[in-house]
């Protein structure tokens, strides 16, 4: 499946604020804490706490989100589908971010050992 330049514009511009309260929710529907699901975004951009509440605060899109981000080099062991698309695949380095991160919630939410989610 191949994600449409629309596609792509629309994650673009979707802000982080929006959907991290069911980033919450998801994980902490399924037995996981919040800590962990801010040690898992940290794991991937580098945001620590404050930088996550500041991003919020401004409403950051994912754009400019993944643009400040310091992405894990290991972020590439990150394979899979999520949303229909196999991870691997994405071309378009954002949306291929955005789905890095909707993974790594996904496999917090299922249960998943944090040393495994991180790629040790």
């Amino acid at each position: 499946m191949k994600a449409t330049l629309e596609h792509n514009e629309r994650i673009a511009q979707m802000t982080f604020a929006s959907v991290y309260p069911h980033y919450i929710a998801k994980v902490e529907k399924k037995g996981r804490t919040k800590e962990e699901l801010h040690q898992v975004i940290e794991w991937l951009t580098g945001f620590e706490k404050d930088n996550l509440r500041k991003l919020i605060n401004e409403k950051t899109t994912f754009e400019h989100f993944f643009e400040k981000a310091t992405l894990n080099p290991n972020a590439k062991q990150i394979t899979g589908v999520i949303c229909g698309y196999r991870i691997e695949e994405i071309d378009n380095d954002l949306t291929r971010n955005v789905r890095y991160l909707d993974k790594l919630v996904d496999e917090l939410a299922k249960g998943k050992a944090m040393e495994k989610i991180l790629r040790k």
